[in-house]
């Protein structure tokens, strides 16, 4: 309804995406598909992440055996998160109709890259289709951080999309000491 706003937007996501220091892939600047819009809460942009995938999923899966309908299909879709990671991750796929796991995290709470490997085969081993991953960057009951950089591997193995929920912890990748924490995001898809 109003252009002008939504070009403020694109804009400001950016400048957002650079004080954070994502790199120029997630920006709009970059000229591709990436770029980003405010969401209301970061349970909202969970959802819309999760719905994001369970579509991108649902086509790829379509293309590759034309016989198969949404219904054999959405049954099988199974996303992951860290057991300690917001409840709105579970919400996500309650409402999204889909299964998420929650994953036991490591001794200092963080979900390794073993960890989704292991579910995963678990998963496909059993026929469930696995499609999304929930990595936490600064979990709220803790503020501990899965390894972003091992999950993701992990999933561009697999084809899975990796969503990266920061909403309590990720202001401070403004300040470049803290950056490390977030190595591996241009393995996430949002």
């Amino acid at each position: 309804a109003s252009p002008a706003c939504t070009e403020l937007e694109v804009v400001m996501m950016d400048w957002l995406g650079q004080m954070v220091g994502l790199p120029d892939c997630f920006l709009a600047k970059s000229g591709g598909e990436a770029g980003g819009v405010i969401q209301g809460t970061a349970s909202e942009a969970t959802l819309v992440a999760l719905l994001g995938a369970k579509s991108r999923t649902i086509h790829r899966i379509k293309e590759e055996h034309p016989d198969l309908t949404n219904a054999k299909i959405v049954p099988k879709l199974v996303g992951y998160s860290n057991a300690q990671a917001h409840s709105s991750v579970e919400r996500a796929g309650l409402l999204g109709g889909v299964i998420l796991r929650s994953l036991k995290p490591d001794g200092r709470s963080s979900l390794r890259g073993e960890t989704v490997r292991k579910a995963i085969e678990e998963d496909l081993k059993n026929g469930f289709i696995p499609f999304y991953v929930v990595v936490t960057l600064g979990t709220t009951s803790l503020c501990s951080f899965d390894n972003l950089e091992e999950i993701g591997a992990v999933c561009n193995e697999y084809n899975i999309w990796v969503h990266v929920d920061a909403a309590y912890a990720g202001s401070s990748f403004i300040c470049p000491e803290f950056r490390y924490l977030m190595n591996g995001v241009e393995k996430a898809d949002s």
